[in-house]
């Protein structure tokens, strides 16, 4: 299973996972024991232009073959586009990446995401850009 998450400092989870260009990539064995300990996350540093709000989804992306990615904040458009590739998004509070794969695996609740205004902005941005759902 590979989990991916934002982050600003390769150290702790973020948000606006659309704009996000520093992931943090865990690639767990198979079966996932909630007692194992973590492999090292590798570090993904993309340029702009394949950060996901700015790819034009032609082609390959760093981010193919996630199955997850855990962000603080996500617009409805990241959220599609990301399903699309076949990657599922949660939200979390928790700024620690490794309690919060660890909640997931263990199907605990994730703590509510702090306020993101920027992630309102996404949302009417989304409104009138590529982004918005189709009709």
């Amino acid at each position: 299973m590979k989990i991916a998450i934002p982050t600003k400092d390769f150290r702790t989870v973020c948000g606006h996972a659309g704009q996000a260009r520093r992931w943090l990539l865990y690639t767990l064995p198979a079966p996932v024991g909630l007692t194992q300990t973590l492999p090292a996350a590798e570090e993904i540093e993309l340029p702009k232009e394949m950060a996901i709000h700015h790819f034009n989804d032609q082609g390959p992306h760093p981010l193919d073959g996630v199955d997850l990615i855990l962000s603080f904040s996500a617009g409805d458009g990241f959220f599609r586009r990301m399903e699309q590739r076949g990657t599922r998004v949660l939200l979390t509070g928790e700024p620690d990446p490794v309690i919060a794969i660890r909640n997931f695996l263990a199907g605990d609740a994730q703590p509510k995401p702090p306020f993101d205004i920027t992630a309102k902005f996404c949302k009417i941005h989304d409104l009138f850009s590529r982004h918005r759902k189709p009709a």
